[in-house]
């Protein structure tokens, strides 16, 4: 009995547990290398919205918007004790607080002022990464999935993440992923106010929640009439507003606006076709395709049509409405090549994903079993 207890019930959750772990750490390392957190004199500095700027609520909107984490690790600087933070900035780069060392190559983390707030930033960036993991396979759980695909399906999301980033990503892309998974799996297993809480803490962190939580529609429509599930979805919109209103009202002085628009340059960069083939980029140190060249889009457009055929319903009408909503937005007001604007689509890429891997394991696990079979051999006299 006590052997059953430590080897099913503690053994695969702390393996699974370890996994996601170091997934998560390589996702987050990918993305920190690529371009940190913008700040001055590192790879990805953005001046409109550089470390400093927003920390201390200067940055351009809408960057300026996207206030979860910036304002929590201002709240933990309040709260620490200065000796603590002292003795945190006495040990920046010795050995052995690593965690510290990994920090020290940047001006603005061996700054004082900023040094507390970064280390904190670093952090949550990073506890968001693991939790995106776990809310995913909470989601491939709930669906029904194999356990391998379950596990497997959002490790090779969150590693493909830094790729889909690309030289853009921002410390709040992770905590995004993992709101989207959350409320999808709270709108499929409860009633659909229990996302209320998520939505709330999903347009602190970045405005684009709100435009998700029409993609919400078909789960919540599955226990509730038609007219009953509008009204849910514009019921959490109305939830959501103080949240969004009291934000940019805050910043309404910032320079900036509350969007950019980007439509001559989406033009301009199809004007120039070549650039969709042997456009480049570095990821986890090495030069890749970018993921908006010809190959890696080939790759997954053959994804999505080989899966396409067994995704639930609601699923498809989930990415269907994400697609009518996020395709427009990316086009008018996101920076050419800059996939991870299409995040509302994450979601049915992890379940494209998954259904691809489910059946590659029934495929292997079907020839394993014919291979093992015992083979007759007939003897002739």
């Amino acid at each position: 009995m006590l052997r059953r207890i430590f080897s099913d019930s503690l053994y695969f959750p702390l393996c699974r547990f370890v996994l996601f772990s170091v997934a998560a750490a390589a996702a987050f390392n990918g993305f920190y290398q690529q371009v940190h957190f913008r700040e001055k004199g590192m790879p990805g500095y953005n001046p409109p919205a550089f470390f400093e700027s927003t920390v201390d609520g200067t940055a351009s909107r809408p960057y300026i918007y996207r206030q979860m984490i910036p304002t929590i690790a201002n709240w933990l600087d309040q709260a620490v004790p200065g000796s603590i933070k002292d003795r945190l900035y006495a040990r920046q780069g010795k050995f052995p607080t690593a965690y510290i060392n990994a920090i020290a190559a940047s001006p603005t983390a061996m700054n004082k002022v900023y040094f507390f707030r970064y280390l904190m930033v670093y952090f949550l960036t990073y506890l968001f990464a693991f939790t995106a993991v776990y809310a995913m396979y909470m989601l491939c759980t709930e669906l029904k999935f194999s356990p391998p695909a379950a596990v497997f399906a959002p490790v090779v999301f969150i590693l493909m993440l830094p790729y889909i980033q690309g030289a853009h990503g921002s410390c709040y892309d992770f905590s995004e992923l993992t709101f989207f998974a959350l409320a999808v799996f709270v709108a499929l297993k409860f009633d659909w106010w229990w996302v209320a809480p998520i939505a709330i803490l999903a347009v602190w962190n970045k405005e684009s929640f709100l435009a998700f939580l029409p993609t919400l529609y078909p789960f919540i429509r599955m226990r509730k009439t038609r007219v009953s599930s509008l009204v849910a979805v514009g019921t959490l919109g109305l939830v959501c507003l103080p949240t969004y209103l009291s934000i940019h009202l805050k910043f309404a002085k910032n320079p900036g606006g509350t969007v950019w628009f980007f439509l001559p340059d989406q033009i301009g960069q199809l004007m120039h076709p070549l650039s969709l083939i042997k456009l480049t980029q570095e990821v986890y140190g090495l030069p890749m395709l970018s993921a908006l060249t010809i190959v890696p889009a080939a790759l997954a457009i053959w994804t999505i049509w080989t899966a396409w055929p067994h995704v639930p319903v609601a699923f498809k009408r989930h990415a269907q409405i994400a697609a009518a909503i996020n395709v427009p937005l990316y086009v008018l007001f996101c920076v050419p090549g800059e996939l991870r604007d299409l995040s509302l689509l994450y979601i049915s890429l992890l379940v494209v994903l998954t259904i691809n891997l489910s059946k590659w394991i029934v495929r292997s696990e079907h020839q394993t079993a014919e291979e093992s079979a015992p083979r007759k051999v007939s003897v002739s006299a």
